[in-house]
């Protein structure tokens, strides 16, 4: 049943992945056929196709890696400047410049003559930002469509101010691990030197009347190794208890690698499942883009530590994964002992941050990559309005060709670092759950 189970979490999470990259093609081609662009060709996935089929000029089709896609809007790149577009010829002036003119070779050999007026280049560069910020707009609409319904719908667990566990001692957070035990040495715990018991409800810490866990948590916080008195409502009865708590190290925020020394007490809240407001759905997924955000900015630095641990280094549980390795985990989280409605949660959290990863990938201003294409139908637009404002000749459309040896540098190193993350994915795979 397990084995089935994991299956059923893979194929669900690898249908929603199609689904999203599937959308996020449609974003570039609708409005690019709006526009009057000639596409020939919409893609789901790389490599090998499984399935296609032609309607009008346009061929619609299935690949077998479910990695990404593609739509092949005509005339990206225009000719060079006092080149004839239909006369595009081989370059034999060194490396670069044939790689340049090569690719123009390429382009221009599928393009005819009633193409013209039809090509990417051509079109005002509103019209070419339109159409290639769309693609990642449309992974942001998913995954607000997918963090709203998940929050206002089904909710989000919210820290109650009942206690759910009292820590026996006090674990530095570099030496927590699942599997941690108390050891010969750690301290006792405040709340377990307290007296705490599971199921108390805190009122009050130092006077401050507690209303929720989030007002309580600053509190031990900033309260250091000072002396602590804390008011519980225990089986309907007020009981003051008294203790010091103690300065420990954690994690300044969840997945952070900074650690901090602050006030521990050693008690968890009960959690309980709350539906929420758009609002707060919102937030949620504003603290996500912050966090994904803060997440690619580190990426070669996590990478080094992936590459680490294929030869036998430890994997980061916050460290980044290929598709196959977000798939591996929605089969994990199938099979777990979650409840339905909290694995269908876990499974619709995941594609939702996966669909806000490759908005935000996709508008980082580099080649191949959508935000590259939009850095130049912007500087076309500034250049063609700065001329005509100050009355120079019009400088023409901005030549993405040039940028072509930058762009297969990082399209070279996005997929080795794909193909670094699927090994490591395979070799030493991330694991929610222990096992």
């Amino acid at each position: 049943m397990s084995v089935l189970l994991t299956i059923l979490g893979i194929v669900v999470f690898v249908l929603g992945v199609l689904i999203s990259v599937a959308l996020h093609e449609l974003g570039h081609m609708l409005p690019a056929k709006a526009f009057g662009m000639k596409v020939t060709q919409f893609f789901a996935g790389f490599g090998r196709t499984l399935w296609s089929v032609r309607r009008g000029e346009t061929e619609y089709g299935i690949k077998a890696i479910p990695a990404g896609g593609f739509v092949r809007i005509i005339g990206m790149m225009p000719p060079a400047k006092g080149q004839d577009p239909t006369k595009v010829r081989k370059a034999n002036t060194g490396a670069i410049q044939s790689m340049v003119e090569n690719a123009r070779t390429a382009e221009y050999e599928t393009i005819a003559p009633e193409d013209d007026g039809r090509l990417f280049y051509q079109k005002v560069w509103w019209k070419k930002l339109i159409v290639m910020a769309s693609g990642p707009l449309v992974n942001v609409l998913i995954a607000t469509v997918l963090f709203t319904g998940l929050y206002t719908l089904y909710g989000d667990r919210v820290p109650q101010t009942t206690i759910s566990t009292v820590t026996d001692c006090v674990i530095p957070a570099k030496q927590a691990t699942p599997n941690r035990k108390c050891q010969d040495g750690d301290k006792e715990s405040p709340a377990k030197l307290a007296g705490f018991h599971v199921g108390d409800k805190i009122l009050s810490f130092n006077g401050t009347q507690i209303t929720s866990w989030d007002q309580l948590t600053p509190l031990i916080r900033a309260n250091t190794d000072k002396a602590a008195t804390i008011v519980v409502e225990r089986n309907g009865q007020q009981l003051t208890l008294k203790t010091s708590t103690i300065v420990n190290q954690v994690l300044d925020t969840p997945g952070s690698d900074k650690y901090v020394s602050v006030g521990f007490l050693g008690v968890s809240p009960v959690n309980k499942l709350e539906r929420q407001s758009v609002g707060y759905a919102l937030d949620k997924m504003g603290t996500y883009t912050v966090s994904t955000v803060q997440a690619l900015g580190r990426f070669p630095e996590k990478l080094v530590g992936v590459a680490k641990s294929i030869v036998g280094g430890k994997r980061d549980q916050d460290s980044p994964m290929s598709v196959v390795g977000a798939s591996r985990v929605a089969g994990e989280i199938a099979a777990s002992d979650l409840g339905v409605g909290d694995k269908a949660a876990t499974l619709v959290l995941l594609l939702a941050s996966l669909n806000l990863f490759l908005a935000l990938f996709n508008f980082i201003p580099l080649l191949p990559l959508d935000g590259g294409h939009m850095v130049g139908a912007i500087w076309e637009g500034i250049r063609r309005g700065l001329a005509k404002l100050f009355g120079r000749p019009d400088p023409g459309y901005v030549d993405v060709a040039k940028l072509l040896p930058i762009a297969y540098v990082a399209a070279s190193v996005i997929v080795v670092m794909g193909v670094l993350l699927v090994i490591a994915d395979i070799v030493n795979p991330i694991k929610l759950f222990n096992g």
